[in-house]
């Protein structure tokens, strides 16, 4: 955990880190420093007049400091200014509960939600009078008194209706450059799965789990999928609402049932997208709803009596440090693959990719890889996705195809900016101040960074 001191001291080496000194902010407020809590934040709107986080975090310092008034004033110039920054409003909502306003504050925080499902409280919500809906992601405040139905009252699920088995069609080909992220899933999963005699005389066991983590749009599904392909593996793609339900103990029998399917059709790759919500840090969870599904994942994936073998299970996700410890563990995630944003090469694989079956007008892949430094998979797609827009609209003009151009090419890449940055921005604080195990040397060492 990241104390002030350690912040403190991080912050001394880079004094004008936005999102550290919102981290050291935030922890001034957790451990009631308010004074250094509010000098970091007026530092920030120093460097960013515009930062919503920041103004929410004087907004908060106002109240602590028994300033509800001020607290209110600048809660409501908040949510003028930035309607669509949900915290603003769940903050709004608390403050009209604090004055007994309990229906404005019930109008508040629906409406928070409806920008930001995640933003749920149920907490509050009790507070609120509000009866929860099912929840669709997690449903984390439900504990066993809670729950409405032991599953003994319901039908047992059929495997078959909880995961769909597929056998994708995508190969390594169709992804585009990202050669030393496949080297290294060659070498990790394809070798072994091709060559099982040769690793069962040296006892080892085919299967296991792999994480792939990096910032969003970079391929991490695309690359899962045709590793199924390249090893003629079933592959099964787990949706959260696939694993978690209202009542108690059903979420822990889908999980049994979705690794069952695989044990069944192995050699299969259990592919979990986002997986840090299904494998929080159980320290974070205030309910012990969701730490039992947790362990019950914890259990599935140690195979103590070898079922898993010829299973692997692939997890995804944008935010690594979010994962319990406990997955890290040899036998669970143990095998960890960067995935960075495409490099030159791998983008003019990409723009290829893209420009296929398109119009374009004299495509120069290299010319547009480099002035898309930092963009992901994701991001370039935006950019075919924007310049096409525009040239149909030219067409549905004219009565004609319009070609792409370069130039409607590279005009919408001036437009967009890379999403990737702002995850590096976050990565970067874990990977020099917390990555005591090495987790994140890979991140270090794709930002030239030395710890």
């Amino acid at each position: 955990m990241l104390t002030i001191e350690s912040l403190r001291k991080a912050l001394d080496l880079s004094p004008d880190n936005i999102p550290l000194r919102l981290l050291y902010a935030q922890a001034c407020l957790d451990e009631n420093a308010l004074e250094e809590g509010r000098s970091s934040y007026r530092r920030i709107l120093e460097k960013e007049p515009g930062n919503h986080e920041a103004k929410l975090g004087l907004a908060r310092l106002a109240q602590l400091s028994g300033n509800v008034s001020e607290a209110i004033v600048r809660t409501e110039a908040l949510t003028e200014e930035a309607p669509a920054f949900a915290a603003a409003w769940i903050f709004r909502a608390r403050l009209a509960l604090g004055e007994k306003d309990r229906a404005e504050a019930a109008g508040f925080y629906r409406h928070a939600l409806e920008l930001d499902p995640n933003l749920r409280d149920t907490e509050l919500e009790q507070q609120l009078g509000i009866q929860p809906e099912p929840p669709r992601e997690l449903l984390a405040s439900i504990t066993q008194d809670e729950a409405w139905a032991e599953p003994s009252e319901f039908a047992e699920t059929d495997s078959d209706a909880l995961g769909e088995v597929e056998r994708p069609e995508v190969s390594f080909e169709d992804v585009g450059g990202m050669e030393s992220v496949k080297e290294e899933i060659r070498m990790k999963i394809i070798y072994p799965l091709k060559n099982r005699e040769l690793f069962r005389a040296y006892g080892k066991r085919l299967g296991g789990g792999v994480l792939l983590y990096g910032p969003p749009g970079c391929g991490k599904t695309l690359i899962s999928q045709a590793t199924a392909n390249e090893i003629q593996a079933s592959f099964i793609a787990i949706a959260l609402h696939q694993v978690l339900d209202l009542y108690v103990g059903n979420s822990e029998k889908n999980l049994h049932q979705l690794f069952q399917l695989a044990r069944d059709h192995a050699p299969a790759i259990l592919f979990f997208d986002e997986v840090d919500a299904l494998a929080a840090d159980r320290k974070d969870l205030r309910s012990s709803a969701m730490r039992t599904v947790i362990n019950q994942l914890l259990a599935e994936m140690d195979d103590s009596n070898g079922n898993n073998e010829g299973v692997l299970i692939l997890g995804a996700t944008n935010a690594p440090w979010h994962l319990d410890p406990a997955f890290r563990r040899p036998g669970r995630f143990d095998r960890l693959i960067f995935v960075p944003p495409p490099d030159d090469a791998a983008r003019v694989a990409i723009i290829e990719i893209l420009a296929r079956d398109k119009p374009v007008e004299k495509l120069d892949p290299l010319a547009l890889a480099k002035r898309t430094k930092g963009f992901s998979g994701a991001d370039l797609r935006a950019v075919f996705d924007l310049a096409t827009e525009r040239a149909l609209a030219r067409a549905l003009k004219e009565g004609r195809i319009i070609p792409l151009t370069m130039d409607e090419l590279i005009q919408a890449a001036k437009s967009l900016n890379p999403t990737t940055k702002a995850w590096f921005e976050s990565a970067k604080n874990y990977a020099l101040y917390a990555n005591q195990t090495g987790f994140y040397d890979d991140v270090l060492a794709f930002l030239g960074l030395r710890k």
